[in-house]
């Protein structure tokens, strides 16, 4: 496993076996650049994959939306238009849940 290095500037993670000459992001010198310890390094790898999938299901339930908006709009009869509302909310109510436990990634550092 690399090692991973976060910017004190903006808290850019870079992994490799040295931190970059200079952030990718905002360009700080290499110098403003931490090693990270192997347990957050850790945290931070087990959580890729899973981060990954919370984004994809966001971005599906996106579409949901759309889709159900498209429903409503069609009108057919209030049995459906009721279903695409109840699809609507729900997935809005998922979406929220998503950034609020990616939050709690970011603020546990389990992000990378």
């Amino acid at each position: 496993m690399d090692k991973m290095w976060r910017c004190g500037v903006c808290g850019y993670i870079h992994e490799g076996e040295e931190a970059p000459d200079k952030c990718p992001k905002c360009g700080a010198p290499k110098e403003k650049f931490a090693e990270i310890a192997e347990a957050d390094v850790e945290k931070i790898s087990g959580a890729v994959y899973t981060n990954s999938l919370h984004m994809t299901l966001h971005a599906l339930l996106e579409d949901v939306i759309d889709l159900a908006y498209a429903g409503i709009e069609d009108d057919l009869d209030p049995g459906c238009v009721d279903l695409f509302e109840k699809a609507v909310l729900r997935s809005s109510e998922l979406q929220q849940m998503i950034k609020a436990e990616l939050a709690v990634h970011v603020d546990k550092g389990k992000w990378g």
